[in-house]
């Protein structure tokens, strides 16, 4: 089973993970979300979700860039997974998939808990 990681080149954290990842022997599948062309759908955010334990975006949605996204403490779900598609800068990141199972890289250390 493949691991999957979801990556921000631009984001020491996220760099840090796949360090991590590849100091332990995995070679992830990178997927650079943030470029228009790989960019998560509403369905795969909600997927992540699933796999992250049944959570709600928020949980692994950037908070200091909500309100400049029209994110409040009233949005649905829903409102929540529709902006993080149309704005990647809102999701967390890294966050490490692998089968049924996701984890959010903060720390980066977490990733290694799917493996």
């Amino acid at each position: 089973m493949s691991y999957k990681l979801l990556h921000n080149p631009s984001c020491s954290t996220s760099r840090k993970g796949l360090e991590l990842l590849k100091a332990s022997g995995i070679n992830p599948e990178v997927r650079k979300y943030m470029n228009e062309t790989e960019r998560l759908t509403v369905e795969e955010l909600k997927d992540i979700a699933a796999k992250l334990g049944g959570v709600s975006p928020r949980d692994f949605m950037r908070s200091k860039d909500a309100p400049g996204a029209g994110i409040d403490e009233a949005s649905s779900d829903e409102e929540i997974f529709a902006a993080m598609a149309e704005n990647p800068k809102l999701i967390q990141r890294p966050i490490g998939i692998k089968g049924k199972k996701a984890a959010l890289g903060r720390p980066p250390e977490k990733l290694l808990d799917i493996t």
